[in-house]
């Protein structure tokens, strides 16, 4: 393997590992919310049981998803030294900004651990309100600097140096909005299919009691609504994300749909493996215009194909199946909301059957999949490009060498890290069982 395919792997590694906990971090808080706000309408005090058990597990995800970011942060410097030099003259406002946003959501996470039976209900709402504001607002600005790299402004590129610098106009830049509202939809999606797999499990185990499956089904319920509507927000995202494609980053949406010509009324495709040698989309099922629908919003549109670039920009055909996979997993847990919604309506005190259940059981780590391979898309829709059309990854990456041997030692510590992070949440809720706190209401 090369120097440059190392350093992509090490980085790779790290972000994947980050993301689950960056996800999970604003999703898991907009669910506290719900939960600390159903409770002071209902005064069902499951809510507020609920609330505070997903408080403990937010407080431990956090502390690990805090060196995780900065491991990745510490990386960007020593692999992409070339991509940090241009962040530095010209898109650093969103990684200063994100410090006050992490602050905000850091102290008032504090305030509601340890002070949430002294203050006011009002309080008690504000403190987790503005923590999933300091969430969002941390994850937008981070996302805010790859979607300057999809979409690169605020500058003149004159020689290799970056001239006539405008910050603002960096950060608002073209697919700013696009990406903002598709990370955060997405990460809502994360947490509430995360707690709706807890839940299911939990509903699946053997002695299950009628008192705790009750409260499990409540969070379970809860769960799917935030769960299926943000899903249904993603997609929804996604038309607008095609179009911005369409205008921005054409080879992108061409290597996603296998599309080699550039056509009118262009089929999306669906499935099926890209054959570079044949230039067809193999086994896959064609759906009339409908990429040019969604590219251009009409079928009569014109869609650009891959030979209308140069051989050595085009992104990796690997792109096509890492878009579909995406779009399946988001698809499916949709189906898996609504299938659960329609269950509980014609089937009110009846209990899911187990099928069912194991289906909400395997939607949480679907969802972090779905992230994943989103992530994936995008970053490698965008090579050979770290910044599009201004700096190639090639250009980008270190001189250093021993990315094997890093790469190896990073395995180990993520590995490490994700045991601790499971022995410690099972600790902590084996030490306090739900019956516990279920005794303390009845």
């Amino acid at each position: 393997m090369n120097h440059l395919l190392n350093a992509r792997f090490l980085f790779g590694l790290t972000m994947a590992v980050h993301i689950i906990f960056a996800v999970l971090g604003v999703g898991i808080p907009l669910m506290m919310l719900i939960a600390e706000i159903t409770f002071q309408k209902t005064k069902d005090r499951d809510y507020a049981i609920m609330t505070k058990r997903w408080t403990k597990t937010f407080t431990i995800l956090l502390g690990v998803g805090i060196p995780t970011g900065t491991i990745a942060s510490v990386q960007l410097s020593v692999l992409w030294p070339s991509f940090m030099e241009a962040v530095g003259k010209v898109i650093s406002l969103p990684f200063q900004i994100e410090i006050y946003a992490f602050f905000l959501e850091s102290i008032f996470m504090t305030i509601y651990v340890y002070a949430a039976d002294r203050i006011s209900n009002p309080l008690r709402i504000l403190s987790l309100t503005l923590v999933t504001i300091g969430a969002i607002l941390s994850a937008i600005l981070i996302t805010n600097v790859h979607a300057w790299q999809e979409t690169p402004s605020g500058f003149d590129y004159v020689n290799g140096e970056f001239l006539n610098v405008n910050p603002w106009k960096a950060f608002f830049n073209p697919i700013f909005l696009t990406t903002a509202s598709h990370v955060v939809t997405s990460a809502f999606m994360v947490g509430s299919f995360m707690i709706v797999t807890v839940a299911a499990y939990k509903m699946l185990r053997k002695g299950v009691n009628e008192r705790e499956y009750k409260f499990h089904q409540k969070a379970l319920m809860i769960a799917l609504a935030v769960g299926g509507l943000s899903g249904v927000a993603t997609a929804l995202n996604g038309h607008d994300s095609a179009m911005k494609l369409h205008i921005f980053q054409p080879e992108k949406l061409a290597a996603a749909e296998g599309l080699f010509e550039t056509t009118a009324n262009a089929p999306l495709a669906v499935g099926g493996i890209v054959d570079p040698n044949t230039q067809q989309v193999k086994w896959a099922l064609q759906v009339p215009s409908l990429l040019s629908i969604l590219a251009t919003g009409k079928p009569s549109g014109i869609v650009r194909g891959l030979n209308e670039f140069p051989r050595d920009e085009w992104p990796p055909l690997v792109t096509h199946i890492l878009f579909d996979s995406m779009v399946g997993v988001g698809t499916l847990l949709i189906l898996l909301a609504v299938l659960g919604f329609w269950f509980k309506r014609i089937n009110k005190d009846r209990r899911f059957p187990k099928w069912l259940l194991w289906g909400f059981v395997l939607s949480g780590p679907l969802s972090i999949a779905g992230i994943e391979l989103g992530w994936s898309f995008s970053e490698i829709g965008r090579q050979p490009w770290t910044i599009y059309r201004v700096l190639r990854t090639s250009e980008a990456v270190t001189t250093n060498g021993n990315m094997g041997l890093f790469f190896l030692i990073f395995v180990g510590l993520y590995v490490l890290l994700g045991v601790i992070t499971l022995l410690v949440l099972r600790y902590y809720f084996k030490r306090h069982p739900l019956s516990k706190d279920l005794e303390k209401i009845n």
